[in-house]
This record gives structure tokens, sequence and C-alpha cells, in this order.
């Protein structure tokens, strides 16, 4: 527990080298970053500071270990339903990198990279490579545009396109970590002022350490080689819609076979009613006073307004032209009309209908916000995401389905899901929306979420990534040998535990 007296000393030494202005203990500040949308009071840090630069990160975490300081670093803190910028405890100093570290620092147009500091948001990557003539293409999120890129890929999100795999697409890193010390990972470890290969090269002589920093809490990644994609020619999607619940099993067993030989090259966004049509319409039985979820009946009505089905499918070719895509195009037609209950919408008509819009939009890399309108569907603004993926067999995908939709149907809460979907695995995009103002709701949503990690981790299926309120509740779901593991990695990089004590459920081991 900081004490106000070290935390007092260790904000007199951070200003001896931030001027006073970046180091923020204004109340309207510190409660603004306490915010969130999950079902816990608010958390407010002890301090927000604004570093410019890693060596102004070094002096944050020297200070920090010489006091005893708790700290919380956040890139653009756009952590919508999974934690925004609140630190995992109330007292913790927010270290936020995206205001001042927000540079592009390189764009390499002949090998396909850029090196970004952790304040770059997909927006302004994407404006960037427009403004260089749209060569180049950043993998997007679905989330919000002025989400973090590499905040999203740390945490291990994805995007829709070939380059989906988001913490896959860095190469070399630089990281503070907690003792202090800075390190550079792949070739950019090496004993030079030549870093030639530092993000093109993956993987130096010995161990590859990049993966400790993805959700974790060792250190802080201060810049980032990532990945970029050359832009094709041409884009045309292709879309589907089934008109009923348990279709999903169909769905799954249709896309594997297509993501396996990799003749679709983008990932199968698999979007039931509600996640799809959420975005652009409100539960009209929630204001009449129900405090069931959202009837089958008035889910029929949904589909038949808003011409989509039980579930809609998306996918997306790249080709050199229209003429060149278009036998595609028909081969997956033919390939999911043979069930008799695959309705196809071509690429124009989806682009008038805004949940398939998004589809286009992500996978040809233009970052959006329309489908953060799904957190409107209820009032008083509460949301979590919960991400357990499956199988692509499609008798597990039922068998979770079915789950899925009891415990929400048992606390109430909307069934909003979407699978993403690759060769052999799909992360399924559960979303809860609720009233955060009802206390009844709020309590309502936080044990429909409990449930869910519990049961669906009792049948083998974990999540891909957590709400801050609930990493410690996934990690008493693995072996206690790794969960030591973790802890005596923390130990060795972060022996002080200065560095988001408690995230992902990771703290110094014991002695």
């Amino acid at each position: 527990m900081t004490t106000a007296a070290s935390l007092a000393a260790f904000l007199a030494q951070v200003r001896q080298t931030l001027a006073a202005q970046w180091v923020d203990t204004r109340p309207a500040t510190l409660e603004r970053y306490g915010e969130h949308t999950l079902p816990a009071d608010k958390r407010v840090p002890g301090a927000v500071l604004f570093p410019e630069s890693t060596a102004d990160v070094q002096t944050i975490v020297a200070a920090a270990n010489a006091h005893g300081v708790p700290l919380y670093p956040i890139s653009t803190g756009n952590n919508i339903g999974l934690g925004s910028r609140a630190p995992i405890a109330p007292g913790q100093v927010v270290v936020d990198l995206g205001f001042r570290m927000n540079r592009i620092l390189e764009v390499n147009e002949e090998i396909c990279y850029a090196v970004l500091e952790p304040g770059v948001s997909f927006q302004m990557l994407h404006d960037e490579l427009a403004r260089r003539g749209d060569r180049l293409m950043v993998s997007a999120t679905s989330g919000p545009p002025h989400g973090g890129v590499i905040g999203n890929a740390l945490d291990r999100g994805a995007g829709y396109g070939p380059y989906f795999d988001h913490f896959g697409m860095l190469c070399g890193m630089e990281i503070v970590l907690g003792n202090g010390k800075v390190i550079r990972t792949g070739d950019g470890a090496l004993d030079t002022d030549n870093l030639l290969n530092w993000h093109v090269s993956k993987y130096s002589a010995g161990p590859a350490l990049d993966g400790l920093f993805s959700q974790s809490n060792y250190g802080i990644v201060t810049r980032v080689g990532v990945w970029l994609m050359p832009r094709p020619p041409v884009a045309r999607s292709f879309h589907f819609t089934f008109p009923d619940d348990d279709d999903i099993s169909e769905i799954i067993d249709l896309c594997r076979p297509l993501k396996l030989s990799n003749f679709v090259p983008t990932l199968f966004r698999i979007s039931n009613d509600l996640y799809a049509i959420s975005s652009e319409a409100k539960n009209e039985e929630y204001p009449a006073g129900s405090k069931a979820s959202y009837s089958d009946g008035a889910r029929k009505g949904l589909q038949a307004k808003h011409g989509l089905g039980a579930w809609q499918v998306s996918g997306l070719f790249y080709g050199a032209s229209d003429a060149a895509i278009e036998p595609m195009i028909q081969r997956v037609r033919g390939h999911f009309e043979k069930s008799g209950k695959a309705r196809y919408i071509s690429h124009e008509e989806a682009g008038a209908i805004a949940p398939l819009r998004v589809a286009i939009e992500s996978m040809t890399g233009r970052p959006g916000i329309t489908e953060l309108g799904m957190l409107q569907w209820r009032p008083g603004s509460g949301n979590s995401w919960f991400l357990p993926g499956t199988p692509m067999v499609g008798r597990h995908a039922l068998e979770l389905d079915h789950l899925g939709r009891s415990i929400f149907k048992k606390y109430g809460m909307d069934y909003m899901v979407m699978h993403v979907a690759s060769a052999r695995f799909a992360r399924g995009l559960h979303v809860l929306v609720w009233n955060k103002d009802d206390a009844d709701e709020n309590a309502r949503a936080d044990a429909c979420y409990r449930e869910l990690t519990v049961e669906f981790a009792r049948r083998g299926v974990g999540v891909g990534r957590a709400p801050v309120d609930y990493q410690s509740l996934h990690m008493e779901q693995i072996i206690p040998e790794l969960r030591d593991t973790y802890s005596a990695i923390k130990k060795a990089l972060d022996p002080n535990g200065i560095i988001a004590p408690g995230k992902y459920g990771i703290e110094v081991a014991s002695a």
C-alpha cells in the first residue's frame, strides 16, 4: 500500500525531470482516468504522468522503485469494455504513454513496416499511410479508431485481414523493464548502432523474449516495429445470412475448409443478429421495464426490419481486378449455398447495410467507429467483453453457443456474439451491455461474466483477452505451475513489483 508520503516523494523526484505540467494530480483528471465501463466502482489513480521519451519512462521507473510506488502504463486508454484507462487498483500511478509519445518514427515502404511509439492510433497510422499514397494498409480493428496500435497488439487484439494477428505482426521492441534496464528484442539486441534488421528479423541468437511483454506486467514497451500489408488494387466482399440460431454448427463447418486451404485470405466474421443490428438499434423492451433477455420474437422482428438473419457471415477477396475476383466469389457462393439455408448478399448491396459495411471497412484496413454503437443498446454505459474461442468444428461451436446463450439468459443479458474464424480456431466476441446505473443489473452482469468464465474453462476453453476486473479470475483457471512461473519471471524482471501489480493476476513471487 502506497503511503501519502511515499507518493509525494515519488512525484517530487519525477518533477525534477518532467516539467510540472506533465505530472497531473488534479482531482478532475484523476476522476476521469478512474472511469471505466466494468461493474466495479471507479479506480482513481494517485497521479497521471505524461512522459515524452524512453528516457522519461526510465526516470519514472527508477523513482517508482526508489519509493515503492506502483505504476500503471497505458497507450491511448481506449480499451473500452476491458478496463479503459483505469488502473488495476486505486492509487496506482497511471503512466499515459499516448499523450506525448505518439510519433510514427519510420515508415519503410520498400519492406513494408512502420516503427511506432505507444500513442500512435489506428487512425493516425491509416491517415499517414493514406498521405503517402495509400500503398500500404494497417490491419484495423472494428473498435475505437483512436485505440493504440501497440496497446492493442500487446493485449493480443486482432484484425480481420491476412495480417489479423497484431502481436504476430510486431517485430523488434524497445522495453524499459521493471528493474529500470532497457532492452531491445530481435536483431535490435545486437551491440551496434547499425540496427539494419531490427524490424524485419524477429529472432536473433538466444531465447525470443517478445512474448513476455504480451498480457504481462514485466516492462513498459516504448517503441515497436509493425509489419504492414501492401494494399491490393481491388477488394470485394461476400456475405451470407442464415435464418436459425443453430445454423452456427453448419456455418463453422462451411468456413473451415476455405480457411484451411487459405482460399479466403481474410478471417470470417460470423455475427449473430444482436451483435450486427445493435450498432444501429436499441432494446425497445428495456424502457418498458423488462429485466429479461431480449425476446426471440423481438429478435425476429429486428432481423426482418434490417434484412439480416440469425447469423451473418462476411469475408473478402483481394485481387488485380473485379474480373479476377469474380470466379472466387462464385466459388464461395456455390460452397455456402449448397447448404440450402444461406442467402447471398453482394459487395455492392452490403455497402448500403451498416453492419456489413463495417466488415468491409475493417477487412480493407479502414478504422471505423460504427460498431461501437452497440454500447448504447441499453442505457447506462455498462460494457465488458468475454472472449473465449472454439475449435473450428460445428458440433463444438453449437455446444458452446447453447452454453453461452443459457448463461446470458439466466442473468437477463442480451446475447450478442461474433465469431472471428480462422482455419482451426474461432475467437468468440461475447458482448455484455447493461445499465451500470442500475445496481441489480450491474450485479447480474458481474455474475454472468464470472459464470461464463468458470463454465467455459471447465470445458477446456480459455479467453484471448480479459477485462481488468476479471484477469485474476481467469488466472485462477490455469495450472499453478504456470502461475508460479509467471510470478518468478516477474521477480526477475521487476523485483519490486512496481509495474501494474496484479495485471493478469501476476504478482512478484513470494520468498
